[in-house]
């Protein structure tokens, strides 16, 4: 079966598209005062997105001196969203000091 160049062409928006938007599902911010290391960025879950959700999760993380997360405390956020940043920050990794640490830490979430 051949396709019209207009079908093909419609096909390629189409799919280029959805890869746009699941690329840009959410970004973060860190407000707290160290450096993060390495930043892990959360999956959009799949219940989420197809409701079409979209919303803001602050957290809050204790931060051993070593850099690595000990807790995470919900701030505020949909229920939907809010896991899937908890486990995103848990596999951050922030710069070494010689204490503990909160950061606040937000993440956007846009379908």
């Amino acid at each position: 079966m051949k396709q019209s160049p207009i079908t093909l062409a419609l096909l390629s928006l189409l799919l280029f598209g959805i890869q746009n938007r699941s690329a840009a599902a959410q970004s973060d911010q860190n407000t707290g005062g160290r450096k993060i290391v390495n930043r892990v960025v959360p999956a959009y879950p799949p219940v989420a997105r197809s409701m079409n959700l979209s919303g803001t999760v602050k957290l809050e993380a204790l931060v051993l001196p070593n850099g690595n997360v000990k807790s995470v405390q919900v701030k505020g956020g949909n229920p939907l969203l809010v896991q899937a940043a908890q486990n995103a920050v848990h596999d951050w990794k922030w710069e070494k000091t010689d204490h503990d640490s909160i950061e606040l830490v937000e993440f956007k979430f846009n379908p």
